[in-house]
């Protein structure tokens, strides 16, 4: 999507498709947590950070929790724990710091009894006045009338550019901001919007739709009353267990229009994380199967990289159990038993050339994703195969759809128990001939899978490619021009189109614990965590609804007492 405005009038936060630890994060921490009423909390989404300003938060910066946190429907902050990690350093776009963070070593802990997530977002046990213009937007108000956006578009004679106000076009609203645009024209072809995340365009009769990023859709602040003219349109490419509630049919059909990783949203981002077919044709990393053979004096068969701990796929402990019956190499902060080279050792380095050739060098890659979803793949798959290693792949159940060629993966699904998955890795680790069989796609250049030929030919956005917009300019175009599309049909005397998302736009089961390893150490309570948190998620998603359709503003007093009616 083109802006109207000069590159250097644009503030924009680079919120890419996020990897734990990658080259375009943040790492923050707090140094004293509090503990609310006692009751810990824990946020585990994998980190989402612009790399502005060289990777370090600018002074004065908001920080905020992002993802799922163990927070008790309570006011009063009583304590500090622990220091947490995964805290996501945002750009000021709040009007002042969170009031608590939550840490651990609560009464319920103590006494073996686990706290069950009682908000899979951002709240934060504070009391609010109701869910509409929070974290200091209400008292914007007043600056309504001097809110007289002007946009200049190079070329444009000074007569013309009076022109381009938001009396002239749609307003999209970014109620949960991923970019920072408080203004901005974006050209979608022969249709034009003006986005902005300034809350009080909501009363703005020219705003049209409303944009939400599904980490951040919480309770706590809903643009309520909702209007007949304001559609509701989702951006949600994370993990599920950022927000569970998203994942249930009252909260994903409040929306009009979304952008998912699911292949039946309205903007599809399944292949969010793979480039383009050339990276998979692509012979750069690869190493012959020779010189692997040689490599295996020194290296097992296997490659685990993984900082994630313990999420909802328990992927942890299979990998532990498959340990007990073949050789794993495991770099990361999960299982760990081998150290990168020091120049790679930053979390930067996760793609990094230095850091592919040495995963290029393995035979086997356990590709293991956070959460098991429709679609849900990321670049865990996608990277061995590029590099021109054999992904062993559990995650997403309809992986086949998308692979290169019917033998370019092994499917942890297909076995029964990790020692079974072990004995035919060993297999073909011992016959070159079978093993060659997985990489035969990857040496001729051939992708015989049509689907995914057609998904990456059909898609109207580009990865690292600055020549193409982004997933998220894709987004904002989609929604305007269909904004537009109905502006047109209402200036026909037609009644407009309407859209709405329904339960295949984001599709996950409940989380499920392997349990042929019931003795193994657990590195948190993180793994018993995700079962009750996705149940009690249900309970969230039908008391919002139930909130939402009343169309009126609530506290968050009111929804935890529907949440626990029963």
């Amino acid at each position: 999507m083109a802006s109207l405005l000069p590159a250097a009038s644009r503030s924009v936060t680079c919120c890419s498709n996020c990897v734990l630890k990658s080259e375009r994060l943040w790492l923050s921490s707090c140094p004293a947590n509090c503990v609310l009423n006692g009751v810990p909390s824990q946020a585990h989404s994998e980190p989402r950070i612009s790399a502005l300003h060289g990777g370090r938060a600018p002074a004065g910066t908001a920080v905020e929790e992002i993802g799922t946190q163990m927070v008790a429907p309570c006011e009063a902050v009583v304590g500090c724990g622990p220091t947490q990690e995964h805290l996501v350093t945002r750009r000021a776009l709040c009007q002042s710091p969170r009031a608590g963070r939550h840490g651990a070593g609560s009464e319920e802990e103590a006494s073996g009894v686990l706290p069950v997530v009682v908000e899979l977002g951002k709240f934060e046990g504070k009391k609010f006045k109701n869910s509409n213009l929070k974290d200091g937007h209400a008292k914007m108000e007043g600056e309504r009338a001097q809110l007289q956006p002007f946009f200049e578009k190079e070329g444009l004679t000074p007569s013309r550019q009076k022109t381009l106000t938001t009396e002239s076009y749609p307003v999209m609203l970014w109620w949960s901001p991923l970019t920072g645009d408080t203004r901005r024209l974006g050209q979608c072809g022969a249709d034009t919007c003006f986005f902005t995340i300034n809350r009080t365009y909501l009363h703005h009769r020219m705003t049209r739709a409303v944009l939400f990023y599904g980490t951040d859709f919480n309770i706590d602040s809903l643009p309520l009353p909702r209007k007949a003219r304001h559609d509701w349109a989702l951006f949600h490419e994370e993990s599920p267990k950022n927000n569970y509630k998203l994942f249930h049919k009252p909260i994903i059909t409040l929306f009009n229009y979304t952008a998912t990783f699911s292949r039946h949203s309205h903007l599809p981002l399944t292949t969010q994380y793979l480039e383009g077919v050339e990276v998979l044709k692509s012979r750069r990393y690869l190493v012959p199967l020779q010189s692997k053979n040689h490599l295996r004096t020194r290296l097992a068969p296997l490659v685990y990289v993984q900082s994630d701990c313990d999420p909802p796929s328990d992927r942890d402990s299979y990998v532990r159990e498959l340990m007990a019956y073949i050789e794993v190499d495991s770099y990361g902060e999960c299982l760990r038993n081998r150290d990168l080279p020091e120049q790679l050792a930053d979390p930067a380095s996760m793609d990094a050339d230095g850091f592919y050739r040495i995963l290029a060098q393995y035979k086997f890659i356990l590709a293991f994703e956070n959460a098991v979803c429709d679609d849900y793949i990321t670049e865990k798959f996608w990277r061995p195969l590029k590099l021109g290693v054999v992904p062993v792949y559990h995650g997403s159940p309809s992986i086949a759809d998308w692979l290169p060629s019917n033998r370019s993966a092994i499917l942890v699904s297909a076995f029964s128990h990790p020692r079974e998955l072990a004995g035919y890795i060993r297999q073909l680790d011992r016959d070159d001939g079978r093993y060659a069989a997985y990489i035969e796609w990857k040496l001729r250049g051939e992708i015989s899978n049509r689907r995914l030929l057609a998904a990456l030919a059909e898609r109207r956005w580009g990865v690292q490619d600055l020549s193409q917009d982004n997933h998220i300019d894709a987004f904002e175009c989609m929604v305007c021009t269909k904004v537009w599309d109905n502006i047109r049909l209402q200036e026909k005397g037609l009644p407009p189109k309407r859209w709405q998302a329904d339960v295949t736009h984001l599709s996950c089961p409940e989380p499920t614990r392997f349990s042929f390893s019931p003795l193994a150490p657990r590195r948190s309570s993180l793994r018993e965590m995700w079962i009750p948190s996705f149940q009690q998620s249900k309970k969230e998603a039908q008391a919002l609804r139930r909130l939402v359709d009343r169309n009126q503003n609530f506290s968050a007093q009111e929804f935890w007492a529907l949440v626990f009616k029963d």
